[in-house]
């Protein structure tokens, strides 16, 4: 799934996602800094992720652990620093919520 607004898009195709930029941001963030690079891959090899780009850019990434029937569980989120204050987190959420495969689950939640 693709979501456009503005120049920013919101795609939930692996292929897009910059390892470089999450492995980036999550050694940053309090709850991950820890987190070695190889595992971060696992994590989302093994998730329904979503990221934020301006352009080619990727400046937002969120991830969903799911059994895409009745769990679903997003964590990882992040908006980059130079990025924030543009309500892109929101509009990542929504797009999230809407999202075909993660429809039961938001249902049972």
């Amino acid at each position: 799934m693709e979501y456009k607004r503005d120049n920013f898009i919101i795609s939930d195709d692996p292929a897009r996602l910059d390892l470089d930029a999450i492995a980036d941001f999550l050694s940053r963030a309090y709850w991950a800094d820890t987190r070695p690079r190889d595992v971060i891959e696992k994590s989302i090899q093994h998730s329904l992720n979503f990221g934020v780009y301006d352009g080619e850019r990727q400046v937002g990434f969120a991830r969903v652990v799911t059994d895409r029937a009745v769990f679903a569980y997003v964590c990882d989120v992040f908006i980059h620093e130079d990025y924030r204050g543009r309500a892109l987190g929101k509009w990542m959420m929504e797009c999230m919520l809407s999202h075909p495969d993660l429809q039961d689950s938001a249902a049972g939640a």
